[in-house]
């Protein structure tokens, strides 16, 4: 699969940062870099663009004024210098939030999550005329889910967040992801309380994975994710707050 993607970026070396990154990995495709969003919105109308890694403080409008504006929007990576724009990031449904200056792991971290998403939604496409089976059932150490035509047994102790993606969830683990359809609802309410927390729409975490809180992000296995408004409460609690 390739994905053709556009870097926006005000500042020239940022651009040359990512355009570095973006060539050592054989799945994207860069199609072109601009020093403002207004310059390349003629070409993601076409919809030949899969993927925006997008800053958000810029001179002509903010990448998040920008996406909220485009009627055709493509994957995003929100990258930039300022942490306190995140929440609304992923509340536009980005892939992911990279703060700079952030490392060539982290950019393949985000990468990846964008090639997951996109491999599932195209293997939905192919499929969606067809009845699809999901099964996922819980014990006191594991949960097991279908995926792939294969049964998975994931280990509470070896999960290390879940995230959500429509009808589509993903499990991350220690070793590796798995993505299947099941409910984020419904293992919100099935898995153990004490061991996993609802943070946001998209995202329940291990609670022992947790390792900071900072504004409404927290960092959990090196990844900084989003805490929703109606979530807050819960996750201060377990700060003693």
């Amino acid at each position: 699969m390739k994905i053709r993607c556009l870097v926006i970026d005000d500042e020239r070396l940022a651009r040359d940062y990512l355009k570095n990154y973006i060539s050592k990995i054989p799945e994207l495709e860069l199609l072109g870099d601009f020093n403002s969003p207004l310059k390349a919105t003629e070409l993601i109308k076409t919809g030949k663009v899969d993927l925006l890694f997008l800053d958000i403080q810029m001179p002509d409008i903010t990448g998040v004024d920008f996406l909220k504006g485009l009627t055709l929007k493509p994957e995003v990576i929100f990258t930039t210098a300022y942490q306190e724009y995140a929440l609304e990031g992923f509340n536009l449904s980005a892939v992911d939030y990279l703060l700079k200056p952030f490392s060539f792991e982290r950019f393949f971290q985000a990468v990846n999550k964008v090639i997951d998403k996109l491999e599932n939604k195209a293997g939905a496409d192919e499929h969606e005329n067809l009845p699809v089976q999901s099964e996922t059932s819980y014990a006191d150490n594991y949960l097991t889910i279908r995926a792939d035509r294969k049964f998975y047994k994931i280990n509470y102790e070896n999960l290390k967040y879940i995230e959500g993606q429509k009808a589509y969830v993903t499990f991350h683990t220690d070793k590796k992801r798995i993505t299947a359809l099941a409910s984020l609802k419904e293992l919100e309410e099935a898995l153990p309380e004490k061991q996993f927390i609802r943070i946001h729409k998209s995202y329940i975490v291990a609670i022992r994975e947790i390792s900071s809180l900072e504004g409404n992000m927290i960092e959990v296995n090196d990844m900084q994710l989003p805490v929703g408004k109606s979530y807050k409460e819960a996750v201060l609690k377990l700060f003693g707050m």
